[in-house]
């Protein structure tokens, strides 16, 4: 990182100097603001007024952003003009000041500071200079002042506030001293010095301490003399006097002019009440059981002590008066005798909006709430000895007339549908009158009175509190009418859908007009009951249209017959129809029924199907459109020759869910003409031969063809009709070619890894001994397999050994997956696992030295004939695979017994030396004694017949060698 300091280069230069002005002329001041820094900066500049040991004040400054602003003091005379900053030349700035004031008296300075931009785009202010001083003195030219006293008014009642404002008009006021006296009828009140802390005498001190009071200073040239509570005795003349006051070089004042205004005198009156009202109301006329909402407003003012007591009074018809509610001037509400029972219940509600506002309240208006309503209030004072006075009461009034509901109460009943059509709707409309407001509880029923019948039944009513309920007598009207009433009238439209001869009939609307009492019981007014409205519903008029046109067929016996039926046009998508199906003979003199299909899709057999036994060979079939109906009859005989045609019915679901016949009509003819087939049977005469493998299909549909299905194959055709009497007759036959058959089994392909490999363990370690099978000839081919193992076996005598190897079968699997026991040392040793359908891996356990030698599998591949019969198509022998069981040797006891020499060694050979070391003692014995006994070495032989028993010693091994010593003879 490289450090760069940027040199100080910012100069601020003024020239020092003293001025003196006079008040109102023009001051320009001067400075010069430079640098030399080599990166990008900006200067700011301020200039400032210092006067003694007083902080400095902002006059104006130019900010690095180019931004002129003034300070508070000047700012307002910036804004006139009065204060200026220019700058002249590259680096001069100029301060103008016009109309100086007393006040701009000081020292001015302008100080300039660098600001240089940080990569983060804040500015940072490297340095700061300002200049030296100019000294400014400015001499005041006025002097003068004048005082001015004003209060708002001359009359005042006994308790009302009064504030005197004494006003001083001077230049410079902030710069002088003033002190300030008050006085009342030439008598001396309290007065303000420079610091403006009052000084009271004795009386008014007092009332000043009781908070009765006040005197202060407002601002520099307002002074202000405040009485809260007048009383009378503050009747008379109010004056101020203003002195102005210089102060020494000592600190000391002295007073100079001084100046009062005219006397104001003021008049206390006493307490008298000058309260006006004005009382307003909702409506001069309402309707019974709307809310009278009355307003009573206190116009002239009250005494600021006084309080008001509110009276709210009924005159009736009779010109009897009652008190409805009084607001007492503590704020205690208390009902009228006769208002009581209502007010509990909320039904009257009065109350203070505001001060010297009241609203009384009167909910669900009566007939009896008719008549002139008085607001009464009275102004109430306390005393000194604090007992309340009355002042003075007004009163003013309204009067209300209440209209009764039931005036001009009439129900009214339309339709602009009287005659509709099966499934259409129509409407009905109970018009209520006159039109009452959306509160007015009003009950409407609708009454209907079924085609035929004499007598009416409530279909449903809309009860007055916004409920609906349905009669019992005809409760399927709910599944398909619908009432509603209409938010801005106390009108009932009922709506029914998908009419139909259930409502047909006449209707009629009868209307209740309730109102609800304030204890929340209900009162029935008045009952109405509308005209009759006769609804007639009618079936929808036809349009079915069948097909008219005329065809001829002609066919083989035995071929279907088809016969159509189609339906142009309908009168309803949901139409359902029922067909009847015909025919006509020429011996018949009308036609005969076949079949008939209802409307619900149901099947009826008519009199010539049974007859002429035709139920087993119609089919009738319906487009998935729905106009197009189709009869074919099956296996057409010379007898089935007529004309057909077909009835069509059209049925109609009606609104109550029962299906009725609307129309019909009959289609046009179909001739048809059904004759015997010509006899035209020709069988192929190709001879072909044929060679496929077992278990495959050949083309005489003969399937899993096997070996012994090989020949010579020829077909006898015989072609069979079935005559008018459902009996079968051969009508024709003939013989084919000859087919030559050749089936043969599938050739092998099986191949097993004949790799060797050679494999060395530990012993009683684990080896692995894999089949795996290269290729096979067939997926369904099953394998038996077989592990051999060929070890080396001994035989010969003392003279020579011969070596020859043994073939042994350690485990067999069958094609079934059967297994062949384990056996000898091979138990519990073998662990066999199929890894996939051509590998198979036998595991040997627990090796033994026993276990070395060559081992090899053998694998059979078997196949299922089309007979499900087994047979081996082929097998073969894997390589070897020569395992070497590697001894652990771990012990001495375990050598000497894995070795033969080595066990003859320690064990046989010790025991014949030492026999012949015993024997050479006997005989070196012996012939020591012979010596002795001449005789008996020359007449006897010295025999010694060693017979050692037969020795069978094993001490630490499991087979050790026999070892057996036999008598013999020793030279």
């Amino acid at each position: 990182m490289n450090l760069v300091v940027i040199p100080d280069s910012l100069r601020v230069t003024a020239v020092p100097q003293t001025l003196h002005k006079v008040e109102r002329d023009s001051l320009e001041l001067k400075c010069e603001v430079s640098k030399s820094t080599a990166q990008h900066s900006h200067v700011s500049i301020a200039w400032y007024r210092q006067r003694g040991g007083e902080a400095p004040v902002e006059v104006i400054s130019l900010s690095r952003d180019f931004v002129l602003r003034a300070g508070g003091s000047y700012a307002q005379r910036q804004a006139t003009g009065d204060v200026r900053l220019d700058k002249v030349g590259e680096t001069t700035s100029k301060l103008t000041i016009y109309n100086l004031h007393p006040s701009d008296q000081g020292e001015f300075y302008c100080e300039a500071a660098e600001w240089i931009q940080d990569p983060d785009k804040s500015w940072y202010a490297m340095t700061r200079k300002r200049s030296q001083g100019t000294i400014v003195n400015v001499q005041a030219t006025d002097k003068e002042f004048s005082v001015r006293l004003e209060t708002e008014k001359r009359t005042y009642i006994v308790g009302e506030p009064v504030e005197f404002r004494c006003i001083l008009e001077a230049q410079n006021v902030p710069d002088r001293y003033f002190s300030i006296s008050w006085a009342f009828n030439s008598s001396l009140i309290a007065s303000l010095g420079p610091n403006a802390v009052p000084v009271l005498n004795n009386e008014f001190a007092q009332r000043e301490a009781l908070g009765q009071l006040k005197v202060a200073k407002e601002s520099d040239n307002v002074f202000v003399l405040k009485i809260y509570r007048l009383r009378l005795e503050d009747s008379g003349k109010y004056n101020c006097r203003v002195t102005e006051r210089e102060k020494t070089v000592t600190g000391d004042f002295i007073d100079k002019e001084s100046k009062r205004p005219k006397n104001i005198p003021i008049t206390v009156l006493p307490l008298k009440t000058s309260i006006s009202l004005e009382i307003i109301n909702n409506a001069s006329s309402v309707l019974e059981g709307e809310s009278l909402r009355f307003g009573c407003n206190v116009r002239s003012g009250v005494g600021p002590q006084s309080r008001l007591s509110v009276a709210w009074q009924l005159v009736d018809k009779q010109n009897r008066r009652s008190e409805i509610v009084r607001l007492d001037r503590d704020g205690t509400l208390q009902p009228g005798p006769s208002y009581t029972e209502r007010s509990s219940y909320g039904g009257i509600q009065m109350e203070q909006v505001r001060p010297g506002s009241f609203t009384l309240e009167i909910f669900n208006s009566i007939r009896a709430d008719e008549g002139h309503y008085e607001c009464r209030v009275a102004e109430w004072t306390r005393t000194l000895d604090g007992e309340w006075q009355m002042v003075g009461e007004r009163h003013a009034g309204t009067p209300v007339s209440i209209t009764p509901l039931e005036a001009g109460f009439a129900v009214t009943a339309i339709s602009r549908t009287p005659g509709v059509t099966y499934n259409e709707s129509f409407d009905l409309q109970c018009i209520i009158k006159p039109h009452y407001p959306s509160w007015v509880p009003v009950s409407v029923t609708w009454r209907f009175q079924p085609a035929g019948s004499t007598e009416f039944h409530d279909l449903v009513t809309f009860t007055r509190d916004g409920g609906v309920q349905w009669g019992d007598r005809y409760m399927g009207f709910r599944t398909r009418t619908a009432i509603e009433k209409a938010e801005s009238s106390n009108n009932v439209r009922l709506s029914i859908s998908r009419a139909s001869d259930t409502e047909a009939g006449k209707y009629q609307c009868v209307a209740e007009l309730w109102r609800k009492n304030y204890n929340s019981s209900w009162t029935r007014l008045a009952d109405r009951t509308s005209n009759l409205l006769e609804i007639r519903v009618l079936r929808p008029v036809t349009k079915l249209q069948v097909s008219k046109s005329k065809r001829s067929i002609t066919l083989v016996e035995n071929r279907p017959i088809p016969l159509n039926c189609s339906v142009k046009s309908q009168t309803s998508p949901d139409s359902h129809f029922a067909v009847l199906w015909y025919v006509h003979k020429p011996s018949d003199a009308d036609g005969k029924l076949i079949l008939k299909t209802t409307h619900s899709s149901a099947f009826e057999y008519g009199t010539y199907a049974e007859e002429e036994g035709l139920r087993g060979r119609l089919q009738f079939e319906r487009s998935a459109s729905g106009g197009l109906f189709s009869l074919t009859v099956q296996r057409a005989e010379v007898r089935d020759s007529g004309s057909y045609y077909c009835h069509v019915e059209e049925w109609l679901l009606s609104p109550n869910h029962a299906w009725y016949k609307l129309a019909e009509e009959v289609s046009g003819r179909t001739e048809v003409t059904v004759k015997q087939p010509d006899n035209r049977l020709q069988v192929n005469q190709t001879h072909r031969n044929i060679t496929v493998l077992e278990n495959q299909w050949v083309t005489l549909e003969c399937q899993n063809a096997t070996v012994r299905d090989s020949g010579v194959y020829d077909c006898r055709v015989e072609e069979w009709l079935l005559d008018p009497s459902d009996r079968w007759y051969k009508r024709a036959e003939d013989l084919s070619g000859l087919t030559t058959l050749t089936v043969k089994q599938p050739d092998p392909t099986l191949q097993v890894d004949t790799a060797t490999a050679n494999l060395t363990v530990q012993e009683k370690e684990s080896f692995p001994l894999d089949c795996s099978i290269l290729s096979r000839s067939s997926p369904e081919s099953h394998f038996a397999v077989t592990w051999y193992n060929l070890r080396a076996k001994e035989a010969g005598g003392r003279a020579e050994e011969e070596e020859e190897e043994e073939r042994e079968a350690v485990l067999s699997v069958g094609p079934d997956a059967i297994f062949s026991p384990e056996t000898g040392r091979w138990e519990g040793r073998l662990r066999f696992q199929r890894l996939s359908a051509v590998l198979f891996r036998l595991t040997v356990l627990q090796a033994g030295g026993a276990d070395s030698g060559n081992y090899s599998c053998r694998v059979e591949e078997w196949l299922a004939d089309p007979n499900g019969v087994w047979y081996r198509l082929a097998e073969e022998e894997s390589g070897m695979v020569a395992v070497h069981v590697q001894d652990a040797g771990s012990t001495l006891q375990s050598v000497i017994c894995s070795n033969d020499a080595l066990f003859y060694f320690v064990f046989f050979y010790p025991f014949p030396i030492f026999g012949i070391l015993i024997i050479t003692i006997l005989l070196v014995r012996f012939k020591s004694r012979n010596s002795s006994k001449n005789s008996e070495g020359k007449n006897g032989v010295p025999l010694l017949w060693i017979k050692e028993p037969h020795l069978n010693y094993s001490p630490t091994c499991l087979e050790p060698p026999v070892l057996s010593i036999h008598p013999g003879t020793i030279d």
